[in-house]
């Protein structure tokens, strides 16, 4: 999975069309190996972005689950933690 793509779905407050762009932003960005497409491809890449996008939002907006909403900020405490113990501890800036 690409590591930038975060999960979207059963947070509160909700995922923003800006989080589901980015993340189809990055999920084409991953398929098809261009950080910036050519004049060339230009058009198709949006395209897909667009596309990718309008799924991403249908699916998040389509589950359901019983689970409660997570919470942003003790998600991303966990996730430093875990890079804490995965990488080491960072030095102090």
């Amino acid at each position: 999975m690409c590591r930038s793509i975060k999960t979207l779905y059963n947070f509160e407050p909700p995922a923003t069309e800006q989080e589901i762009r980015a993340a189809a932003l990055q999920f084409v960005r991953k398929l098809t190996g261009f950080n910036a497409p050519s004049k060339a491809n230009e058009a198709a890449f949006h395209t897909a972005i667009d596309e990718v996008f309008e799924a991403g939002h249908r699916l998040l907006h389509g589950l359901e689950t019983h689970a409660p909403p997570r919470d942003r900020d003790t998600e991303a405490q966990k996730a430093k933690a875990r890079a804490a113990q995965r990488f080491g501890a960072r030095a102090p800036a």
